[in-house]
């Protein structure tokens, strides 16, 4: 079995659908939910990482003084080339672990189904490269990684903010983006977030509208997450060594 650890910085983004694609993959889930569950000391036993997403931010650590410790699991994590999988605060969380760089969004929220699409580097990525050329995702952020971590290859983007999808080494991955939300989740954030929900483009936060994308963000992030967990069990092979060199002096 390969065994996944869960972080969940927010009680209001569960794993969802993304756990039942990757436990149906064959993955084993240690869920934690901090403060209220303990973080593992180290992640010796687990063979791959999901960090999801949360209304906190990054560096909130005033409020939320356990976000150091995700911050420094992400960090060995990447360190030790473990798969991982940041959703939206979680990968803002693995980019500042390792030098990037999180700030208020500079062109307000980005909130609702949208499309994002691959890059180059993302048609050799043995995640990406069978997704199409755009894909259907969900926003919820008002935050955005305006400075990628050293060495990071930018995977997808979109018009507004271009930093949506990025890979570290070769098996850490954070999307700004939402995958594992249901049309239920989403509607209770608009709920609570009446402000940022106006960022949405008219009626695309109705009820039959969401059902439709997350079928439509099922069929192509599906695959993706059964991917995760053959890269994580070592039956698919991570990307290769990035060619990128510094220049000389």
């Amino acid at each position: 079995m390969t065994r996944l650890l869960i972080i969940q910085p927010d009680a209001s983004d569960p794993v969802g659908p993304l756990g039942d694609w990757l436990t149906d993959a064959g993955a084993e889930l240690d869920v934690r939910l901090p403060p209220g569950d303990d973080l593992p000391a180290d992640l010796d036993g687990y063979q791959g990482v999901v960090c999801l997403g949360g209304g906190m931010g990054a560096e909130d650590d005033a409020k939320h003084p356990w976000l150091a410790e995700v911050r420094r699991l992400l960090a060995k994590a990447a360190a030790k080339n473990l798969p991982t999988l940041g959703i939206c605060l979680g990968s803002q969380l693995l980019a500042v672990a390792t030098g990037g760089h999180v700030e208020a969004g500079p062109d307000g929220p980005e909130v609702g189904p949208h499309l994002v699409a691959k890059k180059d580097a993302a048609w050799t990525d043995p995640l990406f490269a069978e997704l199409p050329l755009m894909q259907d995702v969900l926003q919820f952020h008002s935050d955005a990684i305006t400075r990628l971590p050293p060495g990071a290859e930018l995977l997808a983007s979109s018009p507004r903010y271009p930093h949506q999808a990025y890979r570290l080494g070769r098996c850490v991955y954070g999307v700004q983006f939402h995958i594992e939300t249901t049309p239920e989740v989403v509607e209770s954030w608009a709920a609570d977030c009446p402000d940022e929900a106006e960022f949405a483009r008219p009626g695309s936060l109705e009820h039959d509208a969401l059902v439709t994308v997350h079928a439509d963000i099922a069929e192509t992030w599906r695959p993706f997450a059964q991917r995760f967990v053959r890269l994580a069990a070592g039956e698919l092979a991570p990307a290769a060594d990035s060619q990128r060199s510094l220049p000389l002096a």
